[in-house]
């Protein structure tokens, strides 16, 4: 049985890259009856030529790129929440842009997971993918973005030593901490 309050809401997970957003997302959504897994990234990659990447000192059309892809994964979420699905989105959304994020998503009940496992545990994680994300970014980097720049929005959750199912599990049994308006 899931929690009703979760019928047509929508939850951003976020956090660090490598910090469990994709996996914790698609075991949230694969466990709610009615559910759409909206991966930010995707809409980063649908840009196929001019795509500026985000990435320090990167400049304005790279900001402007990463802040229509979240225009258009909350404008995605919100459609699929009023058409009665829970909307997982997933993204970094970190920084002050995690308050702007925010203010996208027009649909309540919106709930915001932070996953934020410990530095090295995310540097470990990242060596151990097929995927490279991090850049000029740097894991110490990034991480003190999150945690020294990011609003305390929402339900923050230390996955360090959580499996993708236990991370999934204490989410939903915190889930009140998570909800935003």
């Amino acid at each position: 049985m899931t929690d009703p309050s979760l019928d047509s809401a929508v939850v951003l997970v976020t956090g660090v890259m490598a910090s469990g957003k994709s996996a914790v997302a698609q075991a949230l959504a694969e466990r709610l009856p009615r559910a759409a897994h909206v991966r930010g990234d995707v809409f980063r990659r649908m840009i196929v030529s001019g795509r500026v990447e985000y990435a320090p000192g990167a400049g304005v059309e790279a900001e402007e790129q990463l802040r229509l892809r979240y225009r258009q994964s909350a404008a995605v979420a919100e459609a699929y929440a009023r058409a009665g699905f829970t909307a997982v989105v997933q993204d970094v959304v970190i920084g002050e842009e995690l308050a702007g994020y925010v203010g996208l998503i027009g649909v309540r009940p919106l709930y915001v997971v932070v996953l934020a496992p410990r530095a090295e545990v995310v540097a470990e994680r990242e060596a151990g993918r097929g995927k490279r994300g991090y850049g000029e970014w740097g894991v110490g980097g990034l991480d003190r973005v999150l945690r020294e720049g990011t609003p305390r929005i929402g339900l923050w959750l230390d996955t360090s030593e959580l499996s993708v199912e236990e991370s999934v599990g204490a989410l939903l049994s915190r889930l009140p901490e998570a909800r935003v308006g």
